[in-house]
């Protein structure tokens, strides 16, 4: 069974495939999927000097499966092992070149040492190479400068499928692969905790785990607390959110120097803080919990910051605002305006959350503010004169 499969995370643990991949996304990660008509043409068509190299090949079998083998190594980047499970149409359309009945398959594969001697064979002839230890060496350089921009393992497996491919590798079996990728995601884990590591000193760690406690004044975690924007221009609004910009730059957020970090990794770590609850971070070890909340605050200082501006000019352009949001549901309704996007009735395309889900309210009253007005409780200019 494949989920049976594990491999090794790194740390000297297994874990198994199942959490990575499903049974389903295994075989179909080892096995042939169904060709687009583009591939078969692109793949499967013959040159006069591929034609000349299988036919050296004793047996129909053995000419019809070397030849599924080499034009299965372009198109996957590696064989799968049963090759007689191949594509009926890639078979039908191999064989009519051939002259070789479809049939002929069936028996090849048989001595798997066969198999394994076909493909060095034709991966010699196409200028293909298998991984070997320098290589491995490169291919966990390159996973690792990935992993230190996300963590997804899925994408990472992929792309390192695409790398291999790319430098005509074979790809070796997913578990192996899968070893990388744990690899080098512990080792992005560990790098970015040296890097950030002089910035935590006692006094801010514990700054840091205060935000995942409930503060009896709010009610609330001070991260939770964060992570809610305001919904409207209020007086109250603006106070809070001037609350939280005094509270971050009370943790000289605002003066973080997170450049050790590439900015991929930051905004990684930053939306990790925004999806996980206070608990579920108060439980990780120290050195992934204070990354995150070093990432999140540093963003939640930019984000703030960018609320009270719009917060004020909003509460400063006073009713207008609810002239024009009226004006603009009645073009919504009439329909998209000419040269936007034909999104929701009504809707603003700055009308829509900001960094981490936190929702701010629309831009479009910062447009206003250097807009002639007539005086200074009207939106509206002076009439246009009526043509002649």
């Amino acid at each position: 069974m494949f989920s049976s499969e594990v491999f090794s995370s790194g740390e000297g643990t297994l874990v198994a495939t199942r959490e990575v991949f499903s049974e389903d996304e295994l075989a179909q990660l080892r096995g042939f999927p169904e060709p687009a008509r583009a591939e078969l043409i692109r793949y499967f068509t013959l040159a006069p000097a591929d034609e000349a190299f299988v036919r050296k090949f004793r047996g129909q079998d053995n000419v019809l499966g070397a030849t599924v083998q080499l034009c299965t190594l372009p198109w996957l980047g590696f064989v799968p092992d049963d090759v007689a499970a191949a594509p009926a149409a890639v078979v039908a359309r191999l064989s009519e070149r051939l002259g070789v009945p479809v049939g002929a398959l069936r028996g090849y594969g048989a001595r798997e040492q066969t198999r394994t001697d076909h493909l060095r064979e034709i991966a010699g002839y196409l200028g293909w190479r298998t991984v070997d230890g320098p290589r491995w060496k490169e291919l966990e350089e390159f996973l690792f400068a990935r992993a230190m921009e996300h963590d997804s393992p899925k994408l990472l497996f992929r792309q390192a499928c695409e790398y291999l491919s790319s430098s005509r590798l074979v790809r070796p079996g997913v578990v192996k692969i899968l070893e990388r990728v744990a690899a080098a995601r512990e080792r992005a884990r560990e790098e970015t905790w040296t890097r950030v590591a002089p910035l935590l000193g006692p006094r801010r760690q514990a700054e840091l785990d205060e935000m995942l406690t409930v503060d009896p004044v709010l009610g609330r975690t001070r991260l939770s607390w964060l992570g809610t924007g305001p919904v409207a221009a209020t007086p109250p609004a603006v106070k809070d959110e001037l609350e939280k910009l005094a509270y971050l730059r009370g943790l000289d957020a605002d003066t973080l120097d997170l450049s050790v970090l590439p900015a991929e990794r930051r905004r990684f770590l930053a939306g990790v803080g925004r999806r996980l609850t206070p608990q579920h971070l108060a439980r990780r070890e120290p050195a992934r919990r204070y990354p995150i909340l070093l990432t999140l605050i540093a963003q939640s200082a930019v984000d703030v910051l960018d609320e009270v501006l719009l917060l004020f000019d909003q509460a400063l352009s006073g009713p207008g605002v609810s002239r024009a949001g009226a004006a603009d549901r009645d073009a919504g309704r009439a329909g998209p305006r000419r040269g936007g996007p034909a999104g929701a009735a009504g809707r603003h395309p700055e009308d829509r959350a900001g960094p981490g889900g936190r929702r701010r309210p629309g831009r479009r009253a910062a447009a206003r503010r250097n807009r002639p007005r007539a005086d200074a409780g009207s939106m509206a200019g002076p009439p246009r004169a009526a043509a002649p």
